[in-house]
């Protein structure tokens, strides 16, 4: 019985030693900078709402500065959109998916660009992601389909 219960309190040991540095990776996900939450971007949806598109790109262009986040550069690529500029428009979507990749908000509008330009066949491509990212619907699927029926 000595010897399990030696066994035991090593393993506890261990296990607690271990503690600190499971913990401190844990938290190294909450300061993760492509997080959409890390970053306030009420004011830009405002000004983006209002059509106040030189507004927004503004404080998009000084929040992409200072960070690398997927729904900064994925609004700076709708705004550049509504103002005609879809060569860079694209860019920033390509960038908002590289930084997360199963975004729906930068695959729809992404999807709409393309549908936009005429490129049809790759707006389905962005729609069979968004099928694949959320197969029982949700409303990036359902707003690049109607941008698809219209066409």
């Amino acid at each position: 019985m000595v010897k399990k219960t030696s066994l035991f309190s090593l393993a506890l040991l261990g296990a607690m030693a271990l503690t600190p540095a499971l913990t401190s990776t844990a938290a190294l996900a909450v300061d993760d900078d492509t997080s959409i939450s890390s970053v306030d971007l009420s004011s830009v949806r405002e000004k983006i709402k209002a059509a106040n598109y030189s507004a927004a790109l503004e404080e998009l262009r000084g929040l992409a500065e200072d960070t690398q986040q997927a729904d900064v550069y994925n609004l700076l690529g709708y705004t550049l959109r509504k103002t005609g500029d879809y060569e860079t428009s694209l860019t920033y979507y390509n960038k908002a998916l590289q930084l997360q990749p199963d975004f729906k908000a930068a695959h729809e509008y992404l999807g709409e660009l393309y549908v936009e330009t005429g490129h049809i066949g790759k707006a389905k491509e962005q729609l069979a992601a968004l099928t694949n990212l959320c197969p029982g619907g949700c409303e990036e699927r359902e707003d690049l389909e109607k941008a698809l029926e219209g066409k």
